[in-house]
């Protein structure tokens, strides 16, 4: 409740600013609140977006905001990237890794992810063809990094270091699997969006 009081607070402003920081900003705040009371930052900072977002809702400041986001998502996750790089190169992050490893890695990446991908997408009037791409594409996988975080400042596990060599496999994986077929799957969709204009 507290960060949505201060989204609302400060939503009510922002859209005169034309300023993307001082939405970062005020996310950064809200996870910061959020996080000293002893809530959840990550629901606080949902909420706070929630609010923002209801506030002005008809406001040409939102495709701004919408570009502002798209661009520091980009900076952030090259600078991610150089950092993830630096540690499996010089931090010993796959040190570990084994057949075992390799073997789940190639499961989740392959198997796990798109089944509930397309599981999630049951119902959707997407044809088959795109939920598929859909599916295999998934999300991000540098949120595991946090999550992973997450989970071991808040529970003990016998073999930490197994579990990063685990999560920094399935992320050096999916950069090179989903980074090698983004470009020929995005033209198959295309080439299949065009087929059924045609025949429509």
């Amino acid at each position: 409740m507290a960060a949505a009081a201060l989204s609302a607070a400060v939503a009510a402003n922002l859209s005169r600013t034309g300023d993307g920081f001082v939405a970062l900003a005020m996310t950064l705040l809200a996870y910061a609140v959020a996080e000293l009371l002893g809530g959840f930052g990550f629901l606080a900072v949902f909420v706070s977006a929630l609010t923002l977002r209801n506030a002005s809702r008809d406001h040409d400041y939102h495709d701004r905001l919408y570009s502002f986001a798209e661009e520091t998502e980009r900076l952030l996750m090259m600078s991610l990237l150089v950092l993830f790089g630096g540690i499996v190169a010089f931090g010993g992050l796959l040190a570990g890794f084994d057949w075992w490893m390799l073997l789940f890695v190639a499961g989740l990446l392959l198997i796990v992810g798109p089944a509930a991908g397309l599981l999630s997408l049951a119902g959707s009037r997407l044809p088959w063809r795109e939920q598929l791409v859909i599916s295999f594409f998934g999300i991000r996988g540098m949120g595991s990094i946090y999550y992973l975080a997450f989970a071991l400042n808040h529970a003990s596990f016998p073999d930490p270091h197994r579990l990063w060599s685990i999560v920094g496999g399935v992320v050096l994986a999916s950069i090179l699997l989903h980074g090698i077929t983004v470009t020929p799957a995005l033209r198959l969709v295309d080439r299949w969006q065009l087929r059924r204009g045609e025949f429509a």
